[in-house]
């Protein structure tokens, strides 16, 4: 059986159930903590991640166990009979505060907080942050591609290049940041996504010849029928022959969907086609364009006028090319009634302490303009200050000021239903809309203003230089 099936508490790192027993032994283990999720650097060279993954973390967290056959392996590695005990009857109790998924992040903002037991607060690292960190990286990559492709379709065709397992959410994240279909049917059933797709072209390679593979395809999917052109001869084969077939399908009651072009110059290609089909009276025939696309083909495919409608797009996108990973941590910031960083003599590596909220500062014109970061009981403030510089950045009285942070599970439970990922989307491409452009380009983006009230300044700088006079 597929762990994941079982939310198995085995889905973790050792070093998280050492710790956790090492708690447990100390008597330590019901001591309340905090953890903050964050990361560090953009993806892509851009300006900003749509935050994902956070349905995926709650469904496991809300049934994270260890089931009888986990506790005799871990029995087997060794760990004591009273620990294995106590993990028998373990759930999570605490609470979860987050950022809504889709949201518009940026680097050092805690934008999910888990608050509990320092045991079971550390239990949670390593699904949490695979979660996290893999879906907001793929449905950045998809925000992206969305917003260069305007409203022309997208497909998402990238299973079959995914790391394995990984390709199912690597689907729930595209669709998240705006794709609207899908080629795995597994994932499609899982999430209650659309599926499609046309045909490969080991399917014209079967026939003894392209008009019968074409006609044969029609036949037996007349009212759904893509027809790739391009295994032979794009505009001396595959679109004359796309031709015969869309005004048979028209004379029997039906109508060609598309063709598709999965090589050469698109550009080129995509424009004679669409010529050629319009002055076949085929002008509702769309394009469907894919090979290796990402964000700036697509950009530059439009930029120069390529009549193309879709967009199929898998390896970059199921990937995170060129990007391998987020570079999401999970980090304490409170135990046992006290905040808590991690000291660094990098300004950038030092974490930010105590149990912290975010606001958002919007402008008159409905557009982001900072995010602040305060204490959770701090009162109003009117200035934020530089994350690794000493630099003050007043705010004026002209903003509008939104909390972003939102309890997403009390006493162990999610407080709400998992929100669909075409929902998820529409709200990610709402906060772009709000974005302004100078944070959205591909090349050269412009840093977005992020940063912290005096109080958690002044608390960071107080807690380090403790620590670093008495290790000095």
């Amino acid at each position: 059986m597929h762990q994941l099936e079982k939310n198995s508490g085995l889905y973790t790192d050792y070093y998280e159930l050492t710790m956790a027993q090492g708690y447990y032994l100390s008597n330590r283990h019901l001591k309340p903590a905090c953890f903050d999720y964050f990361f560090r650097s953009l993806p892509y060279g851009g300006g900003f991640v749509t935050f994902a993954g956070l349905s995926s973390v709650l469904d496991l967290i809300e049934n994270f166990s260890f089931g009888q056959d986990d506790l005799e392996y871990l029995q087997s590695l060794g760990f004591k009979e009273n620990f294995i005990r106590y993990l028998k009857g373990f759930s999570f109790q605490g609470s979860i505060w987050s950022v809504k998924e889709g949201e518009i992040i940026f680097p050092y903002e805690p934008v999910l907080r888990v608050e509990g037991s320092i045991l079971e607060a550390q239990l949670l690292e390593t699904l949490l942050l695979n979660f996290l960190n893999f879906e907001s990286l793929i449905a950045t990559k998809a925000s992206r591609m969305r917003w260069a492709a305007g409203n022309r379709v997208l497909l998402e065709f990238g299973l079959r290049r995914a790391q394995g397992m990984g390709g199912i959410h690597a689907t729930k994240a595209a669709m998240s940041g705006g794709f609207n279909k899908t080629s795995n049917v597994y994932s499609a059933r899982l999430f209650g996504l659309e599926g499609s797709g046309t045909m490969a072209h080991s399917w014209v390679q079967c026939f003894d010849d392209e008009l019968k593979a074409f006609r044969t395809y029609a036949n037996w999917y007349p009212d759904d029928c893509v027809l790739l052109v391009d295994t032979f001869n794009t505009l001396e084969s595959g679109i004359p022959n796309a031709i015969i077939v869309g005004r048979e399908l028209i004379q029997n009651g039906h109508k060609l969907k598309a063709i598709r072009l999965d090589s050469g110059d698109l550009t080129y290609l995509s424009k004679k086609a669409r010529k050629i089909l319009d002055e076949a009276g085929l002008q509702e025939v769309k394009i469907v364009a894919s090979n290796q696309l990402d964000e700036f083909i697509i950009q530059s495919l439009l930029y120069q006028g390529a009549p193309i409608d879709i967009f199929g797009v898998g390896t970059s996108l199921v990937t995170g090319n060129p990007d391998a990973a987020l570079d999401g941590v999970y980090k304490l910031s409170y135990f046992d009634g006290k905040a808590t960083i991690k000291v660094s003599e990098n300004i950038a590596k030092m974490t930010l302490p105590g149990i912290k909220n975010i606001d958002r500062f919007i402008t008159r014109e409905n557009q982001f303009h900072a995010d602040g970061i305060s204490f959770r009981d701090e009162p109003g403030y009117s200035a934020i200050y530089h994350l690794t510089e000493p630099k003050k950045h007043q705010l004026g009285e002209n903003l509008t000021k939104e909390p972003l942070m939102h309890q997403m599970m009390k006493d162990g439970k999610r407080m709400s239903p998992a929100p669909h990922p075409r929902d998820i989307a529409s709200y990610n491409f709402k906060r772009l809309e709000q974005l302004p452009e100078e944070h959205k380009r591909f090349l050269n983006p412009q840093t977005y203003l992020t940063g912290i009230t005096e109080q958690v300044m002044h608390v960071r700088d107080h807690l380090s230089g403790q620590f670093l006079k008495k290790f000095s």
